[in-house]
């Protein structure tokens, strides 16, 4: 089980990424039920780890920040829900 994804909105972050291309900040702590300042920790956990890359880009005035998974962060996830179905068996 790997530590970094086990945490509860950590594993949340990655089963929603696993759905889509790249989501918006704003809409990921509205989906989660998080506080920006909590999503902003959680994410940096799964940067640093290299599962998700964040980046930033303006749309008229107003800055929006875009969360991927990187190819790191999907097969991470894959195994860590393989090894959660292992023990589930």
């Amino acid at each position: 089980m790997d530590p970094v994804i086990h945490a509860p909105v950590r594993l949340s972050i990655m089963a929603v990424l696993g759905t889509t291309e790249r989501i918006d900040f704003r809409f990921l702590a509205r989906r989660l039920e998080v506080s920006d300042s909590l999503l902003s920790k959680h994410l940096l956990t799964l940067e640093n780890a290299g599962y998700v890359r964040v980046t930033k880009s303006s749309l008229g005035k107003r800055l929006r920040t875009w969360i991927e998974l990187e190819p790191a962060g999907s097969e991470a996830f894959a195994e860590y829900r393989r090894a959660l179905d292992q023990l589930v068996r």
